[in-house]
């Protein structure tokens, strides 16, 4: 039986997986499906401590999970599937068939963005498609940036782009938002932002970055062409908690509710980053939540006599 599963290699999970194999304890990770998570989408990371001029977010995931191993981390490729409360532990069943035991598991499998799921999207994921304003904002000073949704979130991604970009267009797919009324008010007050209402879009063009997207709209189903710098998705995430059902408590759109130590409601079952994060969804708070978990793993297992 393992004394640390960690579920998931995004940065929360590396995290954990240093400061779990540095307390000797032999964590083995496993990857899930988006090996890296989602800071393997972002080309530059500029705002991680210790980084003056910016890092790769995959040379960054890349560089923890070398660090974890140096301390005796052990990482497998393979996805879990099925979860079980067993005596003294945990068990999960990996898509490849093969169970494994725990005393302890810290999930940290993240959150997947919504995409639009269109032909060219993958094209332009980190070269003009985003899902993250406070991570990429910056990059478009003084540029025409769209943001998709109508929902608070979208409200709030669009406004604070307005501190980077010269216009703000706001594409909605109905003809009224969702987001609440101090949202829109404040969206609608700023000369930075317009809003295209009944729109969906159905293509990005561009050759290295996005130049333009194909509008059409939801009523008449016509066709145009809207020349912009970015976009950003703000049509929500979903969390990969499904596993846990019914047996970790979770809010309702199946985020994985902890205490302020990152304990769950199973002993011994801790969470980090996006799977549990619902308000700031950064790398240095999934990294600061997986140091967390670390420790309260270890201090579980240490009240166990477990050394």
């Amino acid at each position: 039986m393992e004394n640390v599963i960690i579920l998931g290699t995004g940065i929360s999970g590396c995290t954990a997986a240093i400061y779990t194999a540095r307390s000797n304890l032999k964590p083995l990770v496993i990857s899930g499906p988006e090996d890296g998570g989602q800071l393997t989408l972002t080309t530059e990371v500029e705002n991680f401590p210790g980084f003056i001029h910016g890092v790769q977010g995959t040379e960054l995931v890349s560089n923890a999970k070398q660090q974890a191993e140096r301390f005796g981390a052990r990482f497998k490729v393979d996805i879990a599937s099925k979860f079980n409360p067993i005596k003294d532990g945990y068990e999960l069943e990996l898509t490849s068939g093969e169970k494994i035991q725990t005393k302890t598991l810290i999930i940290s499998t993240g959150a997947s963005a919504r995409w639009l799921n269109i032909p060219s999207e993958e094209k332009f994921k980190g070269r003009g498609v985003s899902s993250c304003a406070t991570c990429d904002g910056p990059f478009y000073k003084n540029k025409h940036v769209i943001v998709i949704g109508g929902g608070d979130s979208a409200m709030e991604e669009a406004t604070f782009l307005t501190k980077f970009a010269s216009k703000v267009t706001v594409i909605h797919r109905k003809d009224k938002f969702t987001a609440s009324k101090i949202m829109q008010d404040r969206l609608l007050a700023n000369p930075k932002c317009n809003v295209i209402w009944n729109k969906t879009i159905t293509e990005f063009q561009g050759e290295k970055t996005i130049k333009s997207v194909t509008l059409e709209d939801t009523k008449t189903k016509e066709h145009t062409s809207f020349a912009c710098d970015g976009v950003f998705l703000a049509i929500g995430h979903i969390p990969n908690s499904t596993i846990f059902k019914d047996q970790i408590t979770m809010d309702a759109l199946g985020y994985i509710q902890t205490d302020r130590f990152t304990k769950t409601n199973l002993e011994g079952v801790f969470a980090c980053g996006d799977v549990q994060d619902t308000r700031y969804r950064q790398a240095i708070t999934a990294a600061g939540s997986g140091c967390q978990s670390a420790i309260e793993a270890e201090r579980y297992l240490a009240e166990k006599g477990i050394h």
